[in-house]
C-alpha cells in the first residue's frame, strides 16, 4: 500500500501535470485551427499576419476547398471587444478594420479535384459583381488558369493565395509558386469572403467566432 504522503504528493504531480496541459497546450494545438468540414489544417499564423478564421467553399453537397484569412494583428485586435452575439456588427467591424490593413491573405486548400478553368471562372465569377474595373478581373481569371493549368488542375493538397493589397492589388500564387497579380481588386476579393452574400457562411461564422469576444 502507497504511504499517505506518497499518495499525496502523486495526487500532486497529476494536478500539476493537468494544469500544466491546459495552461500550455500542446505545439500541434496551438499551431492550427482546423475546418471541421473538411479536417483541413491552416497555421495560425502567415508570417507576422495572425489568422481570422476558416471555413469551407461548398458546391451543393461537394467540399470544394477550404479558406483561411490572414490579416493585420492590429486590425484583429480592433475587434476583439465586439461581442459575438453581434454578428451582423462584427462582420462589419472585420470588414472595415482590413480596410486599414497594409496586407490580407487569403489561402485556399483543396479538398476536391477541379480544372483549371472551372477555379478560374468560378473565383472570378464570385468578384466580379462585387469589382467595377472588368479588365482587372479577367486578368485575374487569367493568372489562376495560368496557375492552375501548370499542374493540370487545382486536385486536393492544392494550395492557392491571394495576397490582397491596395498597393498591389490581388498577387496569385499557386503551391508556392508566384503567378502575378491583378491591380485594384483588394477589397472586391475580401468582399468575396465577408460580406452579406458571402460564398463560405461557415467561414464569416468563424471570424467572429476566432476574432470577436
Amino acid at each position: 500500500m502507497v504511504p499517505s504522503t506518497s499518495r499525496v504528493a502523486l495526487i500532486g504531480l497529476a494536478i500539476a501535470a493537468t494544469v500544466a496541459l491546459v495552461v500550455f497546450p500542446t505545439v500541434d494545438a496551438a499551431a492550427a485551427l482546423m475546418d471541421p468540414a473538411t479536417k483541413i489544417k491552416f497555421d495560425d499564423n502567415l508570417g507576422d499576419l495572425p489568422l481570422f478564421g476558416v471555413g469551407v467553399r461548398k458546391k451543393g453537397p461537394i467540399k470544394v476547398y477550404s479558406v483561411g484569412m490572414y490579416s493585420d494583428a492590429a486590425a484583429k485586435a480592433s475587434v476583439s471587444s465586439i461581442p459575438k452575439s453581434n454578428k451582423s456588427g462584427a462582420l462589419s467591424a472585420i470588414r472595415s478594420s482590413l480596410a486599414s490593413s497594409n496586407r490580407t491573405t487569403f489561402v485556399l486548400k483543396m479538398n476536391f479535384k477541379v480544372g483549371a478553368e472551372k477555379m478560374a471562372s468560378a473565383i472570378a465569377e464570385s468578384v466580379s459583381p462585387r469589382a467595377s474595373d472588368k479588365a482587372a478581373v479577367e486578368t485575374l481569371k487569367k493568372l489562376i488558369l495560368d496557375g492552375v493549368a501548370s499542374k493540370g488542375a487545382a486536385t486536393p493538397g492544392t494550395v492557392l493565395r491571394f495576397d490582397c493589397s491596395e498597393g498591389e492589388g490581388v498577387k496569385v500564387s499557386v503551391d508556392g509558386s508566384e503567378v502575378g497579380a491583378a491591380p485594384g481588386l483588394c477589397r472586391a476579393f475580401c468582399d468575396v469572403y465577408l460580406d452579406d452574400k458571402g460564398v463560405s457562411p461557415a467561414f464569416r461564422n468563424s471570424c467572429v467566432e476566432n476574432c470577436c469576444g
